[in-house]
């Protein structure tokens, strides 16, 4: 049986004391200094992943102990030895190819140094959660009655190895999009490349707040360590897919716009009788779309560095998304802040939305 592994880490100090509840009494920066020095470790075996051909895989969740803060704070050297080191440890337990999840992807040149580091292929599952992050957002837009074709898109991160491959696509489905990063040089590089590409003319910024106050869909995919868009920051009726771990959509956005819908990007349904024997925070059955890449490329017999670097490829978006489908892997349905969206909140969007556009 193929075996595959997935580097985790707690996003936040929160995830460590839910596990070690007596050390939330100790001061959080001894805390983070003691966890610099832990060594990776298996959380546990995931079973039951079944393609519908048959193939069955099995897998490991290995923990990086860095949070977020730490693998964005820490010199840069000191973080890749950590994810390096998680990567030895799944090696040590037959896995024939790991996935990188959350900020162990960003570090660094996105899996370069970690893949060149290894024994075994290395993926941030990066190319189907492009694909799972565009099938949502326009699933989505069209429950909200907004045709992407002249909606007002906004890619928030398009410089990013995510943002930048997603904005490629969309740009040959919308007529009106916008990129927003911090490097207006990155920006008007990509904005070349895709007038070359699609014949579109995008617009740049590195003004978030003005540019998302007007959009109508977002795609937000930055690497930033705390929540970016605040509920001030959105248009009534805008539809957001949130595909950043930790979240760019602050939680204060699901209590006060009530007209507005958020949906978590790269949520997949894994096929057959799947245990992940850990819970990190889905139903039953239910994974992230960089974690159901690695699944796919396992189940595929793909021992192949699949997803690596900020330069995706469009061709490798088509060719997971048919991978996907071959062995059953599909889009959960919609979900907000953990929650199914149903066709009840969906309505109640709507009304939010216009009651607030008549009192605008």
């Amino acid at each position: 049986m193929n075996k595959f592994a997935f580097i985790i880490h707690p996003i936040e100090l929160a995830d460590i004391y839910r596990k070690f509840p007596l050390m939330s009494k100790l001061p959080d920066n001894f805390v983070e200094r003691v966890f610099k020095f832990v060594p990776p470790v298996k959380i546990s075996k995931i079973e039951g992943v079944r393609s519908i051909e048959g193939p069955e895989v099995e897998g490991y969740f290995i923990a990086c102990p860095l949070t977020t803060n730490q693998l964005l704070t820490l010199p840069e050297e000191v973080s890749l030895k950590k994810i390096i080191a998680s990567v030895k440890t799944a090696e040590q337990l037959g896995a024939q190819i790991v996935g990188l999840g959350a900020m162990t992807s960003v570090v660094g040149d996105a899996g370069v140094t970690v893949a060149k580091n290894s024994n075994i292929p290395v993926t941030t599952g990066n190319t189907y959660t492009v694909a799972s992050a565009i099938e949502g957002t326009l699933e989505a837009a069209a429950l909200m009655d907004i045709d992407i074709t002249s909606a007002n898109v906004v890619i928030l991160g398009a410089t990013g190895s995510i943002g930048s491959v997603a904005a490629r696509m969309l740009a040959k489905r919308c007529k009106y999009l916008t990129l927003l990063a911090r490097s207006k040089d990155k920006l008007t590089q990509l904005a070349r490349r895709i007038l070359y590409e699609s014949g579109i003319a995008v617009q740049v910024s590195d003004d978030s707040r003005n540019v998302l106050r007007k959009a109508d869909i977002i795609i937000s995919v930055t690497s930033a360590s705390d929540a970016v868009i605040q509920p001030e920051d959105l248009k009534p009726g805008a539809v957001v897919c949130d595909v950043a771990r930790p979240r760019d959509v602050s939680f204060q956005v699901q209590e006060a716009r009530q007209d507005v819908l958020v949906v978590e990007g790269g949520v997949i349904k894994v096929p057959g009788p799947v245990n992940f024997n850990f819970n990190f925070g889905f139903p039953p059955g239910l994974a992230y779309a960089c974690m159901a890449e690695t699944m796919i490329l396992a189940l595929e017999g793909r021992f192949e560095s699949f997803s690596l670097g900020r330069d995706l490829s469009m061709e490798k978006v088509e060719e997971i998304t048919a991978l996907a489908k071959k062995h059953g892997f599909k889009l959960s349905g919609l979900r907000s802040f953990e929650r199914a969206i149903t066709p009840e909140i969906i309505r109640e969007v709507k009304r939010a939305r216009s009651k607030k556009l008549q009192v605008v």
